[in-house]
């Protein structure tokens, strides 16, 4: 991401003073809360995404700022509920808030970013960010929901995988891409060309996320850990789909019944491995790439349009 970093440098040093001011509070619990979150904050691919795009289509302002921020908040937001619902002790290497305060006050601290957010747009008179964000977090919500109520009736279609992962994931970067265009463009034209170039991101993203369920490196998370959770990725569809009929027996028995048993899951990760399925994924993966390429390329050359290159790239080559 060096080059992203670069070409919007002295830009993402002023969103870092912008949101460090944003998760202040008068509160003293809730201003060392959000301290600690702002210490352990992940690489911030989000902002980077909102202000190259603005960049792409004219010149960064406060309101390409506010879209970074409200992103930013949003996510943060959102990360701070889903440690809470999957009860997860980390988040970062660092202890989650759900960790160290519990549920109620994680319940508070997301429902606090998320107000900030809101307030934010309503403050600045800018309700076309609003609804930008609003129709994404609707579709995450929405694609969580759903993920629940299919818990007990696993599907390995993967048509129903693709929208799933658009729902959770790739909405919400696509809506990234288009505030941070919408912030400095009025031509529709191309911010839902961004839209779309950031939904392709998205999804491919998402897929790097579950080749690494089945990978070898070290990633900071146990391998196996979404047959665990039961969580049916492209590599298992595929796997599922070109087994002999024993074989899908077994792997459906284990993933429905034996999910917790470390050899059983070990057993679907090495079928997963040998079967072809991280290859398939991988290919899904590139292509979604170079879709999101295509639709970039419709932008003339320039260090911009090279910088958001350079971190789609990064999606797809990242080793963690």
């Amino acid at each position: 991401m060096q080059l992203a970093r670069e070409t919007i440098g002295s830009e993402l040093q002023r969103f870092e003073e912008i949101f460090n001011n944003a998760m202040q509070s008068d509160v003293l619990l809730l201003n060392r809360i959000m301290a600690d979150i702002a210490a352990h904050k992940g690489k911030q691919m989000r902002p980077m995404f909102v202000l190259l795009c603005a960049r792409l289509c004219g010149a960064i302002n406060d309101g390409s700022y506010r879209a970074a921020l409200l992103v930013e908040l949003l996510h943060t937001a959102s990360l701070v509920h889903d440690d809470m619902v999957d009860d997860a002790m980390k988040r970062r290497s660092a202890f989650s808030v759900n960790a160290l305060w519990k549920n109620r006050v994680s319940v508070m601290v997301g429902d606090q970013l998320f107000t900030k957010g809101v307030l934010l747009a309503l403050d600045n008179n800018d309700p076309a960010l609003l609804k930008i964000y609003s129709a994404a977090i609707q579709q995450m919500i929405e694609g969580e929901l759903l993920q629940m109520t299919k818990a007990n009736k696993l599907s390995f279609e993967e048509s129903d995988y693709f929208d799933l992962i658009n729902a959770k994931t790739a909405s919400f970067l696509a809506a990234a891409c288009a505030a941070g265009a919408s912030s400095t463009t009025a031509d529709p034209g191309a911010v839902q060309v961004l839209h779309n170039f950031g939904q392709r991101v998205g999804m491919a993203f998402q897929l790097k996320d579950d080749l690494f369920d089945y990978g070898k490196t070290d990633v900071g998370k146990p391998t196996g850990n979404d047959i665990k959770e039961k969580k049916v990725t492209l590599p298992l569809i595929y796997t599922v789909q070109h087994a002999d009929p024993v074989l899908r027996k077994k792997i459906l028995y284990i993933v429905k019944h034996q999910h917790t048993d470390k050899d059983k899951v070990n057993f679907v990760v090495e079928e997963v491995n040998r079967s072809g399925g991280l290859r398939y994924a991988a290919e899904k993966m590139m292509a979604y790439r170079d879709e999101a390429f295509q639709l970039l390329y419709t932008f003339p050359p320039s260090p911009t349009r090279a910088a958001l290159e350079e971190l789609v790239r990064y999606t797809t080559d990242r080793v963690y």
